[in-house]
């Protein structure tokens, strides 16, 4: 396993009558079923080498400083016990190396997923949906992935090195074949070109714009068939009113109920085995909004998985 940084996020005092998640989480055994495993992956390096904003790289600390204080749905037992058997591994300790930091973040992911745990990352900049996709290609599992976007994120590499803008191009071409099908909603047209457009088609994928979005689509974006599938979420992708704290806002972005609620139906369908929230920056947040937005995310999909038969 990679080195970790112990996560430094405190939770608030509230007594033993109301705990927190940053309370209930590693405080009980293994259950039978799959254990949720957190970590972090700090890093920005791919959003800059993409002409983005950086500040990603505070992401996780903000994550955690929000869905520590949040507590379980007391109308779901479930859930609180999901989290005592979790833990928190903290965040990877990185070199600034992207492909080296992609790697760790590999093993991090393989590791989880080859004793039955969920990966739940948080990021960083787009960037780490690579390194969270290569957990798959180390433990020699298939997987398709389904990511809720402005962008498409299949630009080519730079210089021959990837960046936040091209993980699902690496992930389609990569040489173990193991990403088998992609998908993504919520593409802004003014950010999406003709070529991006056209590389989806020739690869098969499945793709739907801003207008397209619907709660119906969330049954075409996780599919019921199909194997392991893999979750990721781009703040981006929410209108910059609830989310102004992104590397790219934008300006007609996607309601937090379609958003929210495509996480929590990511949670509840068996076969999503891993998920990841990326690209909230910190440091162009307002109060704290899009940092909040960002942990009940991962909350609403907790509360999805908790639910699972």
């Amino acid at each position: 396993m990679p080195d970790f940084k112990p996560a430094s996020v405190k939770t608030p005092d509230t007594g033993p009558g109301d705990p927190r998640i940053g309370h209930l989480l590693g405080t009980g055994d293994r259950a039978q079923g799959p254990r949720v495993v957190i970590l972090g992956f700090p890093c920005d390096v791919g959003v800059a080498r993409n002409s983005g904003r950086p500040g990603a790289s505070r992401g996780p600390e903000a994550i955690r400083h929000w869905l520590y204080r949040f507590t379980p749905d007391p109308r779901f037992p479930g859930m609180a016990r999901l989290l005592t058997d979790g833990r928190d591994l903290g965040d990877l300790a990185l070199s600034g190396d992207l492909a080296a930091d992609q790697a760790l973040l590999g093993e991090a992911v393989a590791e989880a997923l080859s004793v039955g745990d969920i990966p739940v990352v948080l990021g960083g900049g787009h960037e780490t949906a690579f390194g969270h996709f290569l957990g798959y290609v180390n433990a020699e599992l298939p997987v398709s992935i389904s990511n809720v976007d402005a962008h498409a994120d299949v630009r080519e590499l730079k210089g021959g090195q990837g960046h936040s803008g091209s993980p699902f191009r690496q992930a389609l071409e990569h040489d173990s074949g193991r990403c088998r099908d992609y998908r993504v909603a919520g593409l802004q047209p003014q950010s999406v070109s003709v070529a991006h457009v056209d590389y989806l088609r020739e690869r098969d994928c499945r793709f739907w714009f801003r207008e397209e979005t619907s709660d119906d689509l969330v049954e075409h974006l996780y599919p019921a068939q199909g194997g392991d599938r893999y979750a990721t979420f781009c703040l981006d992708a929410v209108d910059a009113a609830f989310a102004p704290g992104v590397s790219a806002p934008a300006a007609d972005g996607l309601a937090p109920g379609f958003w929210l609620g495509a996480a929590e139906k990511a949670g509840a369908n068996a076969n999503v085995r891993s998920f990841d929230v990326v690209e909230l920056n910190p440091a162009h947040d307002v109060d704290g909004r899009t940092a909040r937005l960002a942990a009940l995310t991962v909350w609403r999909f907790l509360r999805g998985l908790s639910r699972r038969g």
